[in-house]
């Protein structure tokens, strides 16, 4: 969606908006704050990990208790039943199950394996985000919902092409919401950086991009071998990389479909209020007059 000014988007009966950028931004901050003034609150990863990568999760949680002899013996006799437990504040299971890649001493998966589960993501993720506007509507059906916030995952930017044309994840995003891309600074981009070497997570790359860098860190460390790569390096050296990489691409997508907030802006959102008041002056201020 796009405005003529900020005013119309005031008068607007029903607001439906998509909040996209790096994670840590303020997308789910802001997404839970709308839900309190009674917008509903969509979650992609959320939906990633129930309704698309659910059996996959919980597959893989099957097979770890498989090795268990005691575990084994219950589950075929189906005398026990393990389930993924994911909330929105709680995707340890969807990051558990896409795993990084490298030595299965340390915890690896195969590359090949990787790959494998990157392409289920990345399936998974652009059929979450088609789901909008059913979930817009069934927001406003079932529990009487007006307003509706789309709170997206960190590799919106990776499954879309804001060059072309036919993106369909974005024609779909764009006729039906509003896009808002939550723009970071240095000072958070190096701060994501250092929280991460802490603490290492699952990423989602595009198939070229983690090619290219899965051979540049075995370059850069000499390593011939799958197997000789530290999973854990490889992820903080890898998610270095994937910051640059998607700055850009974030910034395409809201030049041609969207709008740009800053996140230093986020702590003086208090209200539904403050966010349209926020939203009202960036729109008139991108306005070509």
């Amino acid at each position: 969606m796009r405005f003529s000014s900020g005013r119309a988007l005031r008068d607007q009966p029903a607001h439906a908006v998509t909040f996209f950028g790096m994670s840590g931004v303020g997308k789910t901050t802001l997404a839970g704050l709308l839900q309190k003034h009674d917008w509903f609150q969509y979650s992609v990863d959320y939906r990633i990990g129930t309704r698309y990568m659910d059996e996959h999760i919980v597959d893989n949680f099957k097979r770890e208790a498989m090795r268990n002899p005691f575990l084994r013996q219950l589950l075929r006799s189906d005398s026990i039943y393990i389930r993924s437990n994911i909330s929105f504040e709680n995707l340890s299971p969807l990051s558990t199950y896409l795993g990084k890649p490298g030595n299965p001493e340390l915890g690896g998966l195969s590359f090949a394996e990787y790959r494998r589960r990157q392409a289920q993501h990345r399936q998974a993720e652009v059929r979450a985000l088609l789901d909008v506007p059913e979930f817009i509507e069934r927001a406003k059906d079932i529990y009487g919902y007006s307003h509706f916030v789309c709170d997206s995952g960190g590799s919106l930017c990776e499954v879309v092409d804001a060059t072309d044309d036919a993106d369909e994840v974005l024609a779909c995003l764009a006729a039906h919401t509003m896009l808002v891309y939550i723009r970071g600074t240095p000072e958070h981009t190096r701060m994501l950086v250092e929280r991460f070497r802490a603490h290492p997570k699952p990423m989602y790359y595009t198939p070229a991009f983690l090619d290219a860098t899965w051979r540049g860190f075995k370059a850069k460390h000499g390593l011939s071998d799958d197997d000789q790569v530290d999973p854990d390096e490889f992820a903080v050296w890898g998610f270095e990389q994937l910051l640059a990489h998607r700055i850009p691409r974030y910034e395409a997508i809201a030049a041609r479909y969207g709008y740009t907030i800053d996140m230093h802006d986020i702590p003086a959102v208090r209200t539904e209020s403050d966010l349209l008041d926020l939203l009202e002056r960036t729109i008139d201020a991108q306005v070509t007059p």
